[in-house]
C-alpha cells in the first residue's frame, strides 16, 4: 500500500479510525473525511505522531455538493484515489411498530443515498483512471436478516444490491468492488438512542480486527478482487 491513497469516508471513530491506522502502518497516505472533522482530526493526529501521513477532510455525505468538494480536493491535492472504503452509517434498530418516520427517513438517506452519492462520484473518477477498490461494509444485516432489524436491514441489503450490480456493471472498467459483511463490532453504534437491543460489547469483533479484514481486501494483488466475505464473533455465529 505504499504511497496509495486511501480515502476513509467515515473516519472519525469506530472501524473508520482502526482502518485509517491500517491503511497509515502499511505506508499509505490516508484521508479521513467525516461530518465530526474534530474526531477525525484527533485520529489523524495519533496517525502523523506515529510516523504516517493522514489527512481530514469534512463531508455531509447526504449533499452532492459536499461529496463532488471532498473528491475533487482529494485529488487535486493528493492524486487519484486508490481505495474507498464506505465505513459511515446509521441505525435505526427497534420494532417496526416503534420506530419513528423521521429516524427512518435519516437512515435511509444516509446508509443508502449517502452510499450512492460518494461511490458514484469517486467511482467517476477511478473509472476515467481505470483502475481503484471500493469496500462496501454493509455488516451481517445486510445479508442475514434480524428481528427488529427491517429498515435498518433494508438499507443495508440495499447497499448489497447496489454493490452486486456495480460488480457486473464494472467488470471491464478497472474498478473492483468487495463487499465485507461484518457483523457484532464493538462500536458506539451500541449506544445510540435507536438501538434497543442489548448487547456484550466484550463477546464482540473489535473494529481492529475489521480493519485488518478492510486491509486485506484492499491490498489483494492487481489481477485479483475479493468479492465478498462474512466475518463473525464466534459467539455471533450463523448456519
Amino acid at each position: 500500500m505504499k504511497d496509495k491513497i486511501v480515502l476513509i469516508v467515515g473516519g472519525s471513530g469506530g472501524i473508520g479510525s482502526a482502518c485509517a491506522h491500517m491503511f497509515a502502518k502499511g505506508g499509505a497516505r490516508v484521508v479521513l473525511a467525516a461530518r465530526d472533522q474534530q474526531k477525525a482530526e484527533a485520529v489523524a493526529r495519533e496517525i502523523n505522531e506515529s510516523g504516517g501521513e493522514a489527512y481530514v477532510i469534512g463531508v455531509e455525505v447526504t449533499e452532492l455538493a459536499s461529496v463532488s468538494n471532498m473528491v475533487r480536493e482529494v485529488t487535486e491535492d493528493l492524486g487519484a484515489i486508490d481505495v474507498l472504503v464506505n465505513a459511515f452509517g446509521t441505525a435505526v434498530i427497534q420494532p417496526l411498530l416503534d420506530i419513528k418516520p423521521d429516524d427512518a427517513k435519516e437512515m435511509l438517506e444516509v446508509n443508502v443515498y449517502g452510499t450512492f452519492l460518494v461511490t458514484q462520484t469517486v467511482v467517476r473518477y477511478m473509472a476515467t483512471e481505470k483502475k481503484g477498490r471500493v469496500i462496501m461494509l454493509p455488516g451481517s444485516l445486510g445479508k442475514y436478516p434480524m428481528k427488529n432489524s427491517s429498515v435498518y436491514s433494508a438499507s443495508k441489503f440495499a447497499v448489497t444490491g447496489f454493490t452486486k450490480s456495480l460488480i457486473e456493471e464494472h467488470k471491464r472498467s478497472g474498478v473492483k468492488f468487495t463487499l465485507l459483511h461484518i457483523g457484532g463490532v464493538a462500536t458506539s453504534l451500541w449506544d445510540s438512542p435507536t438501538v434497543d437491543m442489548r448487547v456484550r460489547k466484550d463477546k464482540m469483533l473489535t473494529p481492529r480486527e475489521v480493519g485488518k479484514a478492510v486491509y486485506y481486501a484492499a491490498n489483494q494483488p492487481e489481477g485479483s478482487v475479493l468479492n465478498e466475505i462474512v466475518l463473525q464473533p464466534e459467539s455471533h455465529q450463523m448456519v
